[in-house]
């Protein structure tokens, strides 16, 4: 079981990377968006080596929770590795552990876009698999008392695009976890938006 590749990245193309490892090239699918000018630099990954009868594929992650979450979705119900690395590209860790936490299928689609029966499969089928600590319930509360889902919904009733609110929300959810009235938040979220 190939477990961690560190090299050059040589190719990046979408939701793909190629490492040259002494000499050897391998291919990775990934949830990491990088820039071209990232050809060339240095890389570690945290891999899954996923074997079939005719292929052997990779699937890699800056993060060694990103692929506990990733093999934790390979374990559920028709959820294979391109389903599981499209879900992980869709949402990050926090967000499907917040939503696993708060047993929230609906948040997890609005904040994510991945399909409510899919999110309520993650919920339900993940829910007693975690294990949470102090740390999770902690941003679990944050994440409740800063409403961000009520943004996406604002921003959705605006006129903006869904994606775009989503995407708007997560970047509230990082860059101001301390800001808690829904007025003042759809205020930033639409600073960020036209900047």
């Amino acid at each position: 079981m190939i477990r961690q590749l560190t090299g050059k990245i040589v190719d990046i193309r979408v939701h793909q990377i190629t490492i040259d490892i002494n000499g050897v090239g391998y291919t990775v699918a990934t949830n990491i968006k990088l820039p071209d000018s990232e050809l060339n630099s240095e890389i570690i990954l945290h891999t899954h080596l996923a074997v079939r009868e005719n292929a052997l594929d990779l699937y890699g992650f800056r993060e060694k929770k990103e692929l506990e979450i990733f093999e934790l979705l390979l374990s559920l119900p028709k959820i294979g590795p391109k389903s599981g690395l499209q879900i992980m590209t869709q949402a990050d860790v926090a967000l499907i552990k917040k939503a696993v936490l708060s047993q929230d299928a609906v948040y997890l689609s609005k904040m994510s876009g991945i399909g409510k029966k899919s999110a309520e499969k993650i919920v339900l089928g993940l829910k007693d698999k975690f294990v949470f600590d102090a740390e999770d319930t902690e941003q679990n509360r944050a994440h409740e008392e800063s409403g961000h889902a009520d943004i996406v919904d604002a921003l959705i009733t605006l006129g903006y695009g869904e994606q775009i609110a989503r995407e708007t929300a997560n970047e509230l959810t990082k860059t101001s976890p301390e800001i808690k009235d829904t007025r003042v938040l759809i205020k930033e979220a639409l600073k960020i938006i036209n900047k």
